[in-house]
């Protein structure tokens, strides 16, 4: 009851600085601004009230719902065959053994994308090397920088008809699909 009524006269703290809002902004420009100013400090306050009465009742609440658990937990009688004492530990290990095998599998494709990282890495220093002895078999035949440059150069324009190719046949898979659909 006590509640109810400290709350009734928050509401009305609430709705008269409503008015002392509005009627402050009547106020001479000279006062208006120290006005606003005690209005909104009180505003401030009661809302300061308002929070401090919704902590009480929040924490009798919660004392009250303490009490009752406690009468309830003190009221329950336990015999030896109760079975609401049983603890549901098949749902518990089920869900610890997917996280196992999850786990498991992670791990299994940490190892198997380090295995191919590993490869990869073991086959571009072959390749390195293959290239290397290609240049020194080339060297060793006589062929000039020159020749080898050109070499070079027409590998690297493949790499961009090759490109090329590969952004045309897209091209044209994508029209086909959106002409066939």
């Amino acid at each position: 009851v006590v509640e109810n009524e400290i709350q009734a006269r928050i509401d009305n703290i609430f709705s008269n600085l409503e008015r002392l809002e509005i009627l402050s902004s009547k106020e001479p420009p000279n006062k208006r601004q120290n006005a606003k100013l005690r209005v909104d400090q009180l505003k401030y306050d009661t809302q300061h009230l308002q929070t401090a009465l919704r902590n009480f009742q929040h924490r009798r609440y919660q004392r009250e719902q303490q009490e009752r658990q406690r009468e309830e937990l003190l009221a329950r009688t336990f015999t030896t065959n109760d079975s609401a004492t049983t603890i549901p530990i098949d749902e518990t290990l089920q869900f610890n053994e997917s996280l196992q095998n999850a786990h498991r599998g992670m791990d299994d494709l940490i190892g198997s994308g380090t295995n191919i990282l590993q490869g990869l890495r073991d086959q571009r220093v072959t390749l390195k090397d293959t290239h290397k002895k290609i240049l020194d078999v080339a060297n060793m035949l006589g062929l000039s920088n020159t020749v080898m440059r050109l070499i070079e150069k027409r590998a690297f324009q493949d790499k961009y008809f090759m490109i090329g190719g590969m952004v045309l046949t897209c091209v044209i898979m994508f029209l086909v699909v959106q002409y066939l659909t």
